[in-house]
């Protein structure tokens, strides 16, 4: 059974950092291809970055690149997103999502992915 588990969110003032951290149990980290997506109210969910399984390749949505970096520690089954210069709008639930693939595809559409976490809600005020 796989089981993914995000912490790391809270509240921040615009400008401000926060980093996000997801865990994998289950099965083989590096077997998994990671994204992080995210969701605000009364919008649908987003991409918002993904890497590949041995962490050779990303991907960052134009809305955030440059301020959020994705990266992953295959020893420790822990993929993470450092978001810098936050601003309110990145205000949204943030998932983590697996899909058990190795390739170089980056996928970015919720529906590839088939292993989903709780959600941690990261909120920016102005």
């Amino acid at each position: 059974q796989v089981q993914v588990v995000e912490s790391g969110g809270g509240s921040v003032q615009a400008g401000g950092s926060l980093r996000l951290s997801c865990v994998v149990s289950g099965r083989t980290f590096s077997s998994y291809t990671m994204d992080w997506f995210r969701q605000a109210p009364g919008k649908e969910r987003e991409f918002v970055a993904v890497i590949s399984w041995s962490g050779g390749r990303t991907n960052h949505a134009d809305s955030v690149k440059g301020r959020f970096t994705i990266s992953r520690d295959n020893a420790k089954n822990t993929l993470y997103l450092e978001m810098n210069s936050l601003k309110p709008e990145d205000t949204a639930v943030y998932y983590c999502a697996a899909r058990a693939e190795r390739s170089t595809i980056l996928r970015t559409n919720p529906w590839e992915y088939s292993y989903w976490g709780q959600g941690t809600q990261v909120t920016v005020s102005s």
